[in-house]
């Protein structure tokens, strides 16, 4: 009975999550043929609810199973200087997307908030900026039609001379 009780809402927004999903097919009645409709990133967003959901069941399903034992090394100390800087990054990452452009400033916003969390290793905070960066231009410009900020000046320049040589422009 102590399990139901610690799974009971993760099983509500799994079922919520299935529910809505089958129901968001709904919205593409309006879509043009051969692009997203207005249900896609509403499905992309319960997808990703399920799959969070699904996988608080199955943790804490295994953790109350008698013999488990798993790692538990519980959240990070709150830091509220942390906080500050994460919130101040996300301010400056707004104001600074219209200046250096989406790109630019995405791989430096993603750097500087890696490296506030704990993130030391160049490599790692190398290759996350940049994948990431390219992965969301890909899908916003390429998939989404989505016009993003290109920068001003020679960084608009730069940002269009990268979208050309990805293919997405």
């Amino acid at each position: 009975m102590a399990v139901l009780r610690v799974i009971a809402a993760p099983v509500a927004g799994l079922a919520v999550a299935i529910v809505l999903f089958a129901r968001s097919y709904g919205l593409d009645e309006v879509a043009q043929p051969g692009q997203l409709g207005p249900g896609f990133w509403p499905r992309l967003v319960l997808i990703g609810l399920a799959v969070a959901c699904a996988a608080k069941i199955v943790i804490d399903v295994r953790r109350r199973r008698p013999g488990t034992v798993l790692p538990s090394a519980g959240p990070p100390p709150f830091s509220a200087v942390m906080l500050v800087i994460a919130v101040a990054l996300m301010v400056g990452y707004v104001a600074a997307v219209l200046v250096l452009g989406f790109a630019v400033a995405t791989v430096v916003f993603i750097v500087a908030f890696m490296r506030v969390g704990g993130v030391r290793s160049p490599v790692m905070l190398a290759a996350t900026s940049v994948l990431a960066t390219l992965s969301v231009l890909y899908v916003f410009v390429r998939v989404v039609y989505l016009p993003l900020p290109k920068g001003a000046g020679a960084l608009e320049t730069a940002t269009i001379a990268l979208y050309r040589a990805l293919g997405i422009f």
